[in-house]
């Protein structure tokens, strides 16, 4: 796998706000926005009581309109929040620990491993999107319930020791399994949970599609970074796995929720998320590109290429729940 020139401070890199956001990594915020999505659209027409349909007029009591925007917009900015912290976490751990020097990889903007921001600012800046996690999902416990504060601690935990603490389980090839657990399981059954305040079997199901492809983004970001991650003794499970079975495992995780969806859109009566399949159009680039042997930066753009599947399937599938037929 080839590998790309030194990114240093004196590299055309943002400044200011950019860097900043550059160093939020956007391009996988896809990872945080799909889970609410399709989870809030699946307990729409659900009864928090029964599971039956709301046109049943069954008797108990619902949040309103406007309560369930308000937990669906606290939702959403917990996830995000959660996703960028983790972000600068992994900047903070990754940039002291030297594992990003830019002579030995490749990839977009590492605030510390470039020397572009101070360590101490980035652990600011990491501090900051834990405690916006932590006041928006503050405001769910007190309007669903406190049985919610275990799963708030355990999501801000994993995103720190990712990296962080001295045995980090992203470094040992634990960090595909959290980010399906958590980005996957977790975000999309907390959010129908915090509509309803119940766990369906639609929910358990679609965070199994989202968290397959929430975790190709992680795959193909640790595929991109194996020459780099094995000079420094970094062994994430790409590594441990190895360039080939890397590039099948991530083919395996963007086919995944396709094979699913039909389970989905039938079997749990949305017949309109079908509309999913048409993310394949997205995912046929990347895929060629991962199973033809792309490496380096032209991984970049696979990372992106991925992410935009992930957004456009999350977003039909979602507007197709979100219809009851």
């Amino acid at each position: 796998m080839s590998t790309a020139a030194p990114r240093g401070p004196s590299s055309a890199v943002p400044s200011g706000l950019k860097l900043w956001l550059a160093g939020a990594r956007p391009r996988t915020l896809p990872a945080a926005i799909v889970p609410v999505l399709v989870g809030s659209a699946a307990a729409i027409g659900v009864s928090p009581s029964t599971g039956l349909s709301r046109s049943q007029e069954l008797n108990g009591e619902y949040l309103t309109s406007g309560e369930r925007w308000m937990t669906f917009a606290l939702a959403m900015i917990v996830a995000l929040a959660l996703q960028v912290a983790t972000n600068y976490a992994n900047d903070y751990s990754d940039g002291k620990r030297g594992t990003d020097d830019p002579s030995k990889r490749v990839g977009p903007v590492r605030l510390v491993g470039q020397g572009l921001a101070s360590p101490g600012a980035v652990k600011r800046a990491m501090l900051m999107s834990f405690a916006v996690a932590l006041a928006a999902g503050s405001v769910i416990v007190l309007m669903i319930g406190w049985e919610l504060i275990p799963v708030g601690i355990a999501s801000v935990a994993a995103g720190w020791f990712y990296t962080g603490g001295s045995k980090p389980y992203g470094y040992a090839g634990f960090g595909e399994v959290f980010v399906f657990l958590f980005f996957g399981v977790v975000a999309t059954v907390g959010a129908t949970y915090v509509q309803i305040e119940r766990i369906t079997w639609l929910s358990v199901g679609s965070s199994v599609a989202v968290g397959s492809l929430a975790t190709a983004l992680l795959v193909v970001n640790n595929l991109r970074d194996i020459p780099g991650d094995t000079l420094v003794g970094k062994q994430t499970l790409a590594v441990r796995l190895g360039d080939a079975s890397t590039r099948k495992l991530y083919a395996a995780l963007m086919i995944v929720p396709f094979l699913l969806l039909p389970a989905l859109a039938g079997l749990g009566g949305r017949p309109l998320a079908a509309a999913g399949f048409a993310a394949i159009i997205l995912s046929t680039k990347p895929l060629i590109a991962v199973l033809s042997g792309a490496s380096g930066r032209d991984l970049i753009a696979v990372l992106g290429a991925t992410g935009r599947t992930q957004l456009a399937f999350g977003l039909l599938v979602a507007g197709g729940y979100a219809v009851v037929l």
